[in-house]
């Protein structure tokens, strides 16, 4: 039941939407900038520099949306055997997670695109 009282209530849950919103604004933000042609110096030497930076970021965006899935698996299961009795908790949860794995995917299909354009250019 702890996966139950860690929803709260559902200003949580948009401040956790907002926020994944805001990272895959400027991520989006950070591929545009790669198509610039004086931004690809800029990128590149911090990218080297800090391995962690992205790469951290990303995990714990990916981890996010993970233990948003497990909270919405939890609620789904609990109304299922009838332990939790809010319906509007459970569809809550399992609007949150539905938004932030549409969220993920779209910020892995921009990360194809550019790996794409990338690959694509000439050396």
């Amino acid at each position: 039941m702890s996966g139950i009282g860690g929803i709260g209530g559902g200003a949580g849950g948009i401040q956790q939407i907002i926020a994944l919103r805001q990272q895959i604004i400027d991520r989006s933000q950070l591929l545009q900038n790669l198509h610039a042609p004086d931004a690809t110096a800029q990128v590149s030497a911090p990218t080297t520099g800090s391995t962690g930076g992205f790469t951290g970021a990303l995990k714990s965006a990916l981890d996010g949306v993970q233990s948003t899935q497990a909270k919405a698996e939890t609620l789904t299961d609990g109304y299922e055997k009838g332990q939790v009795m809010d319906v509007a908790k459970v569809m809550l949860a399992r609007q949150e997670a539905g938004v932030a794995f549409e969220a993920t995917l779209q910020v892995r299909n921009k990360l194809i695109s550019a790996y794409q354009d990338i690959m694509r250019m000439g050396v």
